[in-house]
């Protein structure tokens, strides 16, 4: 009898299926996700090459390495649970002041 085994990598993995000017859609599985430039500044006024670039290195697990962006699928679906916060720019102002 034959085991059931996977073969190989599964290679459909994550997509970038449209770039519009209020967002992104990825196509991961059987799901698809929308991330809008407001909740996701990082992919506004970015090469849609680097837009592209998209790994899913675990399930549910999106990286963009020519951005250096990580993101989950829960903060995809609900990103009003996971609220953006740079300091980057205070600490740089506070640094200006002193």
């Amino acid at each position: 009898m034959n085991s059931l085994k996977p073969l190989g990598k599964n290679i459909s993995g994550v997509e970038v299926t449209n770039i519009s000017t209020h967002g992104i859609w990825l196509l991961s599985g059987d799901k698809e996700l929308f991330l809008s430039y407001d909740q996701f500044p990082w992919f506004k006024d970015v090469p849609i090459g680097k837009i592209i670039n998209v790994e899913e290195p675990s399930l549910g697990h999106f990286y963009w390495p020519d951005l250096d962006v990580d993101l989950g699928i829960e903060s995809i679906e609900h990103p009003e649970r996971f609220p953006l916060v740079s300091k980057g720019n205070a600490i740089s102002s506070n640094l200006e002041t002193a």
